[in-house]
């Protein structure tokens, strides 16, 4: 199976542009043969938690009309779309959730990142259990950025028979993931790592183009390279 990852600057709060920026990358990658394509953290709204928190206009539903553009590029290339955003949960606070949208359009799964990370807990809630879906026979296990930080989640996901582990995550240059969590999580537990990262200014810092993805010996099989929004193919499965 081809997976895409991509990466692009989301607009602070612009969930009309990042859709129309999304559903531009889905289409792009499902033309190049993608199956799969790999978001960001937050990538609906921007990685800004003190924002969301401030601005319940905000906040999605599972089924939101503002993600219409999303469904319809999955549907025109056949894709699956894994995408990030704050959606509401019955805590009360919105969660930082992955919708898995399908080839029809329809909602496949949704995890709620469980691991939250500084400001991120005064404005979200976390999730309590793990992400699953199956596509064309392949088992995927979510995860969110942080969450990756614990071995724990990878170590769920191969017990459960996963072999693609998705990451939606929010990383700059100098983070150490890229040598001490997503290599490592792919070797240990025998997973294709994929990783949607962001470019541009975020409340963490600045994103960087490294998204991409690592075979289960932990080498890397895709690398985003340049500055320029778009996406990296890789193989999995």
């Amino acid at each position: 199976m081809i997976v895409a990852a991509t990466r692009f600057a989301p607009v602070a709060g612009d969930i009309d542009a990042n859709v129309r920026a999304i559903a531009g990358l889905i289409r792009a990658a499902g033309a190049d043969g993608a199956r799969l394509v790999v978001f960001a953290e937050l990538v609906v709204t921007g990685y800004h938690p003190t924002l969301i928190r401030d601005t319940p206009a905000l906040v999605l539903t599972e089924n939101d009309a503002r993600l219409e553009p999303v469904r319809e590029a999955c549907r025109a290339v056949s894709a699956v779309a894994i995408v990030n955003g704050p959606v509401h949960t019955a805590q009360g606070r919105p969660a930082i959730t992955t919708l898995v949208i399908g080839p029809d359009g329809g909602l496949l799964a949704r995890y709620d990142k469980q691991r939250l990370y500084g400001i991120e807990r005064e404005a979200f809630a976390e999730g309590d259990r793990d992400g699953r879906f199956e596509l064309d026979g392949t088992r995927f296990a979510l995860a969110t950025c942080y969450d990756n930080r614990f071995p724990e989640l990878a170590e769920r996901a191969a017990a459960d028979g996963c072999t693609v582990y998705v990451a939606s995550s929010v990383l700059s240059a100098d983070n150490d993931s890229f040598e001490k969590v997503y290599p490592v999580r792919a070797r240990d537990f025998g997973l294709h790592v994929v990783l949607g990262n962001v470019l541009g200014n975020n409340e963490d810092g600045v994103g960087c183009r490294a998204a991409g993805a690592w075979g289960p010996d932990g080498e890397r099989t895709a690398h985003a390279d340049t500055e320029i929004p778009g996406h990296v193919l890789a193989g999995v499965g």
